[in-house]
């Protein structure tokens, strides 16, 4: 699915869905997600085999955000690169989120919860996705 994007001058984007009906606040969308992917790692198990749920789910879900927020002080160049970063990290967030979503299958309260991060993980990459195709046709 392709987001409407639009870009300014200062490296400020504006992202509406794919029919232009209403905008995305993308930094909220952001920060909303890695606190939800958090509070989703926290009620994992505390057993020795979830731990690289907990790191590699943590950094890259945080990081997509993080990269956000640096590209919005960036030069063009900058931007355009960390835009880049965002896809990379959303893919291996959305990753992880399948994998804990396969081994959770059973388990009903955190099966959904898991469902709902992974569905907002999708259309998170599938923004950046518009946004560096859009880079891309601009270069």
């Amino acid at each position: 699915m392709d987001y409407q994007v639009g870009f300014f001058d200062d490296n400020s984007v504006t992202v509406k869905d794919f029919k232009g009906e209403y905008e995305i606040n993308l930094e909220e969308k952001l920060l909303q997600f890695a606190l939800s992917t958090l509070k989703l790692l926290s009620k994992l198990p505390y057993r020795r085999e979830y731990d690289v749920f907990r790191t590699q789910l943590s950094k890259s879900a945080t990081s997509i955000g993080a990269n956000y927020q640096e590209s919005q002080a960036a030069s063009y160049a900058e931007f355009r690169q960390r835009i880049q970063i965002c896809l990379r990290e959303s893919r291996e967030t959305l990753y992880w989120l399948k994998l804990l979503k396969e081994l959770f299958r059973s388990q009903k309260p955190i099966d959904q919860k898991i469902q709902e991060i992974l569905i907002e993980s999708l259309e998170i990459k599938n923004i950046f996705g518009s946004i560096y195709n859009k880079i891309r046709k601009k270069s």
